[in-house]
């Protein structure tokens, strides 16, 4: 079916130009809708000639060139509320109103194959701080002064903004708006299959292309805690702040030992763990990358030579992102087919060993800290013998150290990290196949998103994602910063004496 631009009525408002594609699914411009209006797509009512419009089927209504459409509805906070509120017991509750009692977060409903975003969207809202950018983000979907000029980085920003608003309510509900807008910048997220649904795609790709959207939109914090703004990364979003490292590199000939090394410094937003044969764990799969054998022009010997490429970190970002290298495309199937080596990784990950020797040395004295606070709290749980004054212990309110360098705002200042997020995919391709995301909610409860379905899983669950068969096997992993926790009427410092005490004291025994 052709496109056509059509006028919408609203009230007193009139949208002229309206660009409407029927080959996409109606609930689609129900999203353009909303997108000019306000009003969320279930509380449309889109008429032509007194037929209305469905989510899914055009059904009988044939648009054409420059016809008026008809839209009813108002914007939710429009609406007037009950005035007395019913109570409402957890038998009789449904789905979404039951996973708001039980403080479980909103879910996503599948659009067709739009699990890869979907999974995406749950492991990037596990960050305090992109949710805090998003709110502050005051961009409109559309232009102002053109109905529908449409600026990717723009239209994405404020289409994730307002889905985690929606979300923040409790309910689940489609993520009609921003997989419309993502279509739009990305059409082959848009492509379709043979049997007219849309193609499933890879999350890693939908998860790249949503942070760089981010990237051009949300401005980075200020660092005022330095003194005379002199901070050593400065960085121009708060994507490059919080998810952004820096490798440190030296290019080598290996056939011409005369040629001198270049140095280099290159920006990445996530680290690669490439799965080989000899990669069990992902610490081993991070670390070979970090050596590699590369092809480039000698200046010394003038043809194309061998060279090695050494990369160290010199800024570990607060989060850290990790994807497992998995897919490979198959000549003979014309397919990117999967790796599913079992490949371990861990709740606590350290990056110490993956860093330059100055970052290293950065590092070392919040890792001290570290180590010898957690020192004094257990000699202090093996002094306690009353179990009253260990509970009373337990419930002491602590404070939480800054887990990033004071002239690096979003750094992450120990090298510690903790896994929040995992993006599972099962399946044997990239094309098809189910992604799910499994979030942290607090200390060991962890959450598995799958969709509009939410669930509470244990840790050994999470774990088990590590892959070796058909199950979810982990694909793109989320570490936040590992955050020192001490009571509010003892600092780290004094921490740190309290155990050096207790040292000397064994010492001298």
């Amino acid at each position: 079916m052709p496109q056509y631009k059509i006028k919408v009525k609203w009230g007193k408002e009139l949208f002229p130009n309206v660009e409407v594609n029927t080959d996409e699914e109606p609930m689609l411009f129900k999203a353009q809708l909303f997108a000019l209006t306000g009003v969320q797509p279930e509380r449309q009512k889109v008429m032509l000639k007194g037929m209305t419009l469905k989510d899914d089927d055009w059904g009988n209504i044939a648009l054409k060139e420059g016809v008026t459409v008809l839209m009813m509805g108002s914007k939710e906070e429009d609406v007037p509320s009950e005035p007395i509120e019913k109570p409402i017991f957890l038998e009789d509750m449904n789905e979404s109103e039951l996973c708001s009692a039980l403080d479980l977060p909103a879910g996503l409903s599948n659009l067709g194959n739009t699990c890869y975003l979907n999974a995406t969207v749950q492991c990037l809202k596990t960050v305090p701080e992109l949710r805090e950018a998003l709110k502050s983000f005051s961009g409109a979907l559309t232009n102002p002064g053109s109905i529908m000029e449409f600026v990717p980085s723009q239209s994405i920003t404020a289409a994730l903004r307002d889905l985690y608003a929606g979300m923040d309510k409790g309910s689940t509900l489609p993520p009609v708006v921003l997989v419309q807008m993502m279509h739009l910048a990305f059409p082959r997220f848009a492509e379709k299959s043979k049997m007219g649904g849309f193609q499933q795609q890879d999350a890693n790709e939908c998860w790249t292309e949503l942070v760089r959207m981010l990237q051009q939109k949300l401005p980075a914090k200020d660092n005022s805690t330095v003194p005379g703004n002199a901070a050593s990364y400065k960085p121009k979003s708060l994507i490059e702040q919080y998810f952004g490292g820096v490798f440190d590199t030296e290019l080598k000939c290996t056939e011409a030992e005369e040629e001198p090394p270049t140095q280099g410094k290159e920006d990445f937003l996530q680290l690669s763990c490439f799965i080989s044969t000899d990669v069990k764990h992902m610490f081993t799969g991070l670390k070979n990358k970090l050596q590699e054998q590369i092809t480039k022009m000698s200046p010394t010997l003038g043809r194309d030579a061998i060279y090695t490429k050494t990369s160290k970190i010199s800024r570990l970002p607060a989060y850290l992102t990790i994807q497992f290298v998995r897919f490979f495309f198959k000549e003979k199937e014309a397919i990117n087919a999967k790796i599913l080596k079992d490949v371990k990784f861990t709740l606590d990950f350290d990056a110490f060993d993956l860093c330059t020797r100055d970052l290293q040395t950065r590092l070392t004295p919040m890792r001290e800290k570290f180590q010898k606070f957690e020192e004094a709290q257990l000699q202090q749980v093996r002094n306690v013998k009353d179990k009253n004054k260990k509970t009373e212990a337990e419930k002491e309110e602590t404070k939480q150290e800054p887990f990033w360098f004071p002239d690096d705002l979003g750094s992450n200042n120990s090298g510690y990290y903790t896994l929040q997020a995992v993006l599972t995919h099962q399946g044997r391709t990239s094309s098809s196949g189910h992604y799910v995301a499994w979030v942290r909610q607090r200390a060991d409860t962890w959450l598995k998103c799958d969709d509009d379905n939410v669930s509470v899983v244990t840790t050994e669950d999470v774990l088990k994602l590590s892959g070796g068969g058909d199950w979810h096997c982990a694909y793109v992993l989320l570490y936040g910063p590992r955050i020192l926790e001490i009571p509010l009427n003892q600092d780290s410092e004094s921490a740190m004496n309290t155990e050096t005490s207790t040292q000397s004291t064994s010492v001298e025994d």
